[in-house]
């Protein structure tokens, strides 16, 4: 009965492999829908306005996204030791990335949004899943040295 079971068992690991790399691969395509932009044009106002629209974060209006300009690369590197260092259950970077934040100016959570935008260099902190960024930690903000 043994010698059945570790086949069968055998065979369930390997039919759910697939299943969590595919779940963790929408969750990394999701990550980067949303705060990736390698190079950004502008980085002011009509930016924001312009990429929280490409990027279908307006229905309704988000109050704040950031997006990370650099390399998928660097970023990466943040969930390994490259770029990165544990911080509670989050990873943060070693180095600072320039980023650009969105913040919604108020007013009806409804389009059209109207956003406002900061432009900087700052260490940011991201959640990972088998060594691929899935949630950027908006709250956290930490000073670029």
């Amino acid at each position: 009965m043994v010698m059945f079971l570790r086949p069968l068992f055998f065979v369930f690991m390997l039919g759910l492999t697939p299943l969590t790399l595919a779940q963790g691969d929408r969750k990394y395509r999701h990550f980067l829908s949303q705060h990736y932009d390698r190079q950004p044009t502008g980085r002011d106002d009509r930016y924001c306005e312009s990429m929280m629209r490409r990027r279908d974060l307006i229905n309704p209006c988000k109050d704040v996204n950031t997006f990370i300009h650099g390399s998928m690369n660097d970023i990466k590197g943040i969930c390994e030791d490259k770029n990165g260092k544990a911080y509670g259950d989050l990873r943060i970077s070693k180095s600072p990335f320039q980023i650009t934040t969105c913040k919604h100016r108020g007013g009806s959570p409804r389009p059209p949004c109207r956003y406002r935008a900061t432009r900087g260099y700052r260490v940011i902190a991201i959640a990972c899943e088998n060594d691929w960024p899935t949630h950027f930690d908006e709250s956290f903000i930490l000073s670029g040295q």
